[in-house]
């Protein structure tokens, strides 16, 4: 099992350090966020130029929030960069953050995704030369004389982020990974993400397994069982209070968890949000243990998929746990 690190170090210094370290570790990968006050690719210069063998990538950028071509020759330069260790991860956000945080609008998330998808890959072909000529229903793209001479790849591998069963679908007709949200429990991915990518996989006509599940797990390591547990709660209740992700509580007849998480989100009230996620379903979402107990507890992971996310709580959480919360993860999950 590859092992993937999501950088949530607080800071763009900060997660260049932590990408040193996983480095040293022995991670196999490491992989920006964005936020409204984040950006996903400017970080990931400066990693390309302090790491020498670490795969490095977005996880997720904003799909939407920048034209196709501007990805594209993102991601070319930070493959250029790092000697081509790239990896483009992709995701539509919610219309809130879309809308209210980038002023942009939000349609047709799942199909504008495909159609970006078959965009960025021919750009990426375009490298070569000969130009590049786009005509989608939501894209057009006339650029004669595209070229990229001395790439480092002729194509950088593309992940995209998808919780319910559309994006999930557009996802295996062309993405190279799908990036699992991390609210998505085991079973989830067992029985709505892998069978639907593997529908979608056949229907595109692709190989089974051409769209690889790589998912967020959230890790809390802590010597106090309890802590643990609350502290992975707290994030997971914030993430419900979103109630597109409420199909996975559906499927654990958990739709009450998710009404409870609003109510308190109206209070921004962290414990209310915590208190009200279940011991069972922290269980079937994240590593929330002491630290003895963490490799086999990742072990629950073993065919699903072949590279984790690891991805560290902050809701609520001080900036020194989170920290500490890192350095558990590096040391626990490393390989050197």
């Amino acid at each position: 099992m590859r092992m993937g690190l999501v950088l949530m170090g607080g800071s763009a210094r900060a997660d260049l350090e932590l990408a040193r370290r996983a480095e040293a570790a022995g991670f196999d990968g490491v992989y920006s966020i964005e936020f409204f006050n984040r950006n996903g690719y400017v970080t990931l210069g400066a990693i390309a130029g302090a790491t020498s063998r670490i795969r490095i990538g977005t996880a997720i950028a904003n799909a939407f929030t920048r034209s196709p071509l501007v990805h594209a020759s993102a991601a070319m330069d930070l493959d250029e960069l790092s000697g081509g260790r790239m990896v483009l991860g992709l995701g539509s956000a919610t219309r809130r953050m879309n809308e209210d945080w980038y002023g942009v609008p939000f349609r047709a998330p799942a199909a504008r995704m495909r159609e970006l998808v078959e965009l960025l890959r021919a750009a990426f072909a375009a490298q070569k030369g000969g130009g590049l000529r786009f005509d989608g229903k939501y894209w057009k793209v006339n650029v004669p004389h595209f070229a990229r001479p001395g790439a480092a790849r002729s194509s950088i591998p593309i992940w995209v982020a998808a919780v319910n069963r559309g994006m999930i679908a557009a996802a295996g007709a062309v993405a190279d990974g799908l990036v699992g949200h991390p609210i998505a429990t085991r079973r989830w991915h067992r029985e709505v993400t892998l069978p639907v990518l593997a529908s979608a996989e056949a229907s595109a006509g692709r190989a089974a397994g051409a769209c690889a599940l790589v998912p967020y797990v959230l890790v809390s390591i802590h010597p106090d069982r309890s802590q643990a547990i609350r502290d992975a709660k707290a994030q997971i209740g914030f993430y419900f209070t979103t109630e597109i992700y409420h199909s996975v509580l559906d499927l654990h007849g958990l739709r009450h968890v998710g009404e409870a998480c609003r109510a308190a989100l109206r209070r921004w009230d962290v414990r209310a949000m915590a208190e009200a996620v279940p011991d069972a379903l922290v269980d079937e979402i994240a590593i929330a243990c002491p630290p003895d107990e963490a490799r086999d507890r990742l072990a629950q992971w073993k065919g699903l998929t072949e590279e984790p996310l690891l991805y560290t709580p902050g809701v609520g959480l001080s900036p020194e746990r989170v920290r500490a919360n890192l350095d558990a993860i590096l040391d626990l999950f490393g390989t050197a």
